[in-house]
C-alpha cells in the first residue's frame, strides 16, 4: 500500500451559454459534466465547432445534471463545443 505516484492532466471549463469550450485544433476527452437548471435543460456536445458532428445530448429538469463518464469518457477529435438551452451554467472536466 502507498508508495504509488498519481497523476491527472484534467483541466475544466464553465460556460453560462452556447461556447466552444475546448478549442476545435485539440482533441479531448469530456470526463464529467454539470449544469444547473431552471426547469428543463439540455447540452448537446459537438465535435468540431457548432456546426459539427453532434457527439451526445443530455436533458435534464430542474434536477440540473451532475455526470462522471467513467473510463476514459467520451472522446472528441475536434474540440468540445457546447449548445445550451435552459440552464445558468455548465461546467466540464476534460482531458
Amino acid at each position: 500500500m502507498g508508495g504509488s505516484s498519481f497523476s491527472s492532466d484534467q483541466s475544466s471549463a464553465h460556460a453560462t451559454a452556447t461556447a466552444q469550450m475546448v478549442p476545435t485544433t485539440k482533441r479531448a476527452r469530456l470526463t464529467s459534466i454539470q449544469a444547473k437548471s431552471n426547469a428543463s435543460g439540455s447540452i448537446i456536445f459537438k465535435s468540431g465547432g457548432g456546426s459539427g458532428t453532434t457527439v451526445a445530448t443530455y436533458l435534464f429538469g430542474a434536477e440540473g445534471l451532475d455526470m462522471y463518464l467513467p473510463g476514459n469518457g467520451i472522446f472528441f477529435n475536434e474540440g468540445i463545443h457546447a449548445t445550451i438551452a435552459g440552464t445558468t451554467g455548465v461546467t466540464i472536466t476534460f482531458t
